[in-house]
């Protein structure tokens, strides 16, 4: 349970977290749509975003997203049964679509009938009228603006524009030039994904033209997060140079924190014809691994912000400070703005 009051981090009586207060009066046609009160939504994290996961966030205000890539059927439906345990208000669930499995977890999804499904590495065209009928939102993840086009096309309700920054699979362009391309392309609503972890760079995306942002490293190290300590105290350790593309020679790139695992994947991608059967074996496992701890030998998927990400906090926690300090930027002129970037360099100085 939590208590609101403006600006303080303290533990208010009782034990209850005390929440920096945000008015939930932030309305953008992504919080319309998913029928939500903070346009926030939890990235799918591979092995990582779980019912626990999905349900903390949304509870918080945002979208919670089950992960359902590679997954049985089995923990697919034992996860939404979990998430929908933990809050009654919107949950999701995200499909990659190039899954040998795909169809069934479509299906399984349009049954159970999650609000929301995101899709990433493929077109959900096949999918769409089932999901349409069934009253579920559908929001592909894309890497460009002909991609997004296209998505508008089919008849999707928003689409996420997500920059290279982002940890697990990625594309070319970076957020910053990515999201306005596609807003200025697009009559639906877009979602900004990407180096977002803040209420700054939450803002900084509204100012690009997106209506919500979705972030996968900042739940990262949230209490209701599952993965080892060990890979959430290397997110809460990372500087900003320390993460990593591997994959490129085989054509999908994965950005992930440096580490004894990536440092050899790369040396052997420098021969893919060589090295190519030897590479395969070694990814097989390799998120697992990670995710129970391995952070020598595992992949530990980030993006760029884990450098930014300092605090163990709930997931509650991190939606409130978010909105907080989103909600007290958009209040300020732009000049106003630049004289607090000015106040937090002489601080730092001192």
């Amino acid at each position: 349970m939590y208590r609101i009051n403006f600006g303080s981090k303290e533990k208010a009586r009782g034990g209850l977290a005390v929440l920096p207060a945000w008015s939930a009066n932030m309305r953008t046609r992504i919080t319309e749509l998913l029928g939500i009160e903070a346009p926030i939504i939890q990235g799918a994290m591979a092995r990582i975003a779980d019912g626990r996961l999905a349900a903390a966030v949304s509870e918080a205000g945002g979208l919670g997203i089950i992960a359902c890539g590679g997954a049985p059927l089995s923990w697919v439906r034992e996860q939404v049964a979990i998430a929908r345990d933990l809050t009654q208000k919107p949950i999701g669930a995200n499909v990659m679509l190039m899954d040998p499995g795909a169809a069934e977890t479509a299906k399984l999804l349009t049954d159970l009938r999650v609000d929301v499904i995101t899709t990433g590495a493929g077109s959900p065209a096949n999918y769409l009228p089932a999901w349409k009928e069934a009253g579920i939102k559908v929001l592909p993840v894309v890497a460009s603006t002909a991609l997004a086009v296209r998505m508008e096309r089919l008849g999707v309700d928003a689409v996420i524009a997500e920059g290279t920054e982002s940890g697990g699979h990625i594309g070319e362009l970076t957020t910053m030039a990515l999201v306005p391309s596609v807003c200025d392309a697009l009559n639906i609503p877009v979602v900004a994904a990407g180096g977002i972890c803040s209420g700054r760079s939450f803002a900084a995306a509204a100012l690009l033209g997106a209506e919500g942002v979705q972030m996968g490293t900042r739940f990262l190290t949230v209490e209701e997060c599952g993965i080892a300590d060990a890979y959430k105290e290397k997110v809460l350790a990372a500087k900003d140079a320390d993460t990593i593309v591997t994959g490129r020679g085989s054509g999908h790139p994965v950005r992930c924190l440096k580490n004894k695992f990536s440092r050899k994947v790369r040396s052997l991608e420098q021969d893919m014809d060589k090295n190519g059967d030897a590479l395969e074996e070694m990814y097989l496992g390799s998120l697992r691994r990670a995710v129970e701890g391995d952070v020598d030998n595992g992949t530990m998927m980030a993006g760029q912000v884990a450098a930014q990400v300092r605090e163990r906090k709930t997931a509650a926690e991190v939606v409130a400070d978010i909105m907080a300090e989103a909600e007290r930027l958009g209040s300020l002129g732009l000049q106003e703005v630049f004289d607090l970037n000015a106040r937090r360099g002489e601080e730092r100085a001192r």
